[in-house]
């Protein structure tokens, strides 16, 4: 008689439930690989822009006896992040305008310390290297939102175009903007996708990033409580629910170290930022575009480009955008062109708001000329490496 096989041991109860998990993690990975390459070309033209601006950059730092580390790692707002996280917060409100470092919320500095912990480099090197991941990071996002509402070729023109903003130098700068917009970018194509946890965490996130993250946080919850209309779901009321605490914490925690319940909003009152429903953006506007013999140009770009934001916002609603997209780059604006507070840094401000370009690159996508695309990309990149380079090196404040 053949010899009886020995039954087969039991799984014990954790190996049974330590079975999913690294199938879960494959298949984690097999869509983030899928979702790469597919994004890769418009992460190559994001990257040649960026890398032309930056050559041209240092050509012209050459010429003008400048480095380039330093103005890209720790001018301007570089140093406040970086003083942040070598020194932390004020504990007091103060009288000083333009001095308080509470006006700067805390997730970009707290990481910038976190890593500058476990690696050799500086933490002005860590914030610069970071900003540039993210990045990248920001331009698979915005790909992805492009791809997934009118194809891949809007997608990646959606990237290059957002390399190519005039400003877009800030974008590989020891600044907030990249980090923030990576986290917008994915938290709207998760609201796009349905992936609700996920488009309040990041939103969340974003909150913690910026003062803008009020804008993503309108969205999602608006998003959310819209759906939830529709059909009840956990998710989606977990999503909106998340979405602003973020901000909120941060405003929240400003008012206890302050002592006083509008601590954060007295600050950026020392900083100059509060509605004014846009009258002193209407004045800027109308001094340098119309009484200014001589306006400085970055100045005249800043006005042009606020304008251009404006038509852009009201050819999206023509284009019936989903409404997260509208909603938070509606709030933006508001936010940004509604400000009393200092003109020059305003086009920065705009950055993250990618889906205001989304006209322009469904125009460029759906071009039958290959004369006029060639011109349009021709032009849109010198455009960009000139701007960033002036905007580094001429114009004499924070860009």
């Amino acid at each position: 008689m053949p010899p009886t096989a020995a039954p087969e041991a039991p799984l014990l109860p954790h190996a049974r439930r330590s079975r999913p998990a690294p199938a879960a993690i494959t298949r984690l990975r097999a869509r983030a690989g899928r979702s790469l390459r597919r994004a890769a070309p418009a992460l190559c033209a994001y990257a040649a822009v960026r890398l032309f601006s930056l050559l041209i950059l240092g050509f012209w730092a050459h010429k003008e006896g400048h480095g380039v580390w330093a103005t890209l790692a720790h001018d301007w707002d570089s140093k406040w992040y970086l003083g942040i996280a070598d020194h932390g917060y004020a504990h007091t409100l103060g009288t000083a305008y333009n001095a308080n470092n509470l006006a700067f919320f805390p997730l970009y500095p707290g990481l910038v310390k976190a890593v500058a912990a476990v690696t050799p480099g500086s933490r002005a090197s860590v914030g610069l290297v970071l900003a540039v991941l993210c990045s990248f990071v920001a331009a698979w996002g915005i790909f992805a939102v492009g791809d997934r509402l009118y194809g891949s070729r809007v997608g990646v023109s959606l990237a290059f175009l957002w390399a190519c903003l005039p400003v877009g130098l800030v974008q590989w700068m020891g600044y907030t903007e990249s980090l923030f917009t990576a986290f917008v970018a994915w938290s709207l194509y998760a609201v796009l996708t349905g992936r609700w946890v996920w488009a309040g965490t990041l939103s969340a996130l974003a909150g913690l990033t910026r003062p803008t993250g009020v804008a993503i946080a309108a969205a999602v919850s608006l998003s959310a409580l819209l759906t939830l209309r529709r059909h009840r779901s956990w998710r989606v009321l977990a999503g909106g629910l998340l979405a602003p605490l973020g901000w909120c914490a941060y405003v929240g925690w400003v008012g206890l170290r302050l002592g006083r319940w509008d601590g954060y909003f007295a600050v950026q009152r020392l900083w100059h930022n509060q509605l004014d429903g846009g009258v002193e953006t209407l004045r800027r506007m109308r001094e340098f575009l119309a009484y200014d013999s001589t306006p400085e140009l970055f100045l005249v770009l800043v006005s042009l480009t606020l304008m251009a934001s404006a038509v852009l916002w009201l050819l999206s609603l023509a284009d019936r955008q989903p409404l997260p997209l509208l909603v938070f780059t509606g709030v933006l604006l508001v936010i940004v062109l509604g400000s009393g507070g200092v003109y020059f840094p305003r086009a920065r401000f705009l950055l993250p708001g990618f889906p205001l370009l989304l006209p322009l690159a469904l125009a460029l996508a759906r071009t039958t000329s290959r004369r006029v695309r060639v011109l349009g990309v021709t032009g849109a990149v010198l455009g960009a490496a000139y701007c960033g380079a002036y905007m580094a090196l001429v114009w004499p404040s924070a860009p």
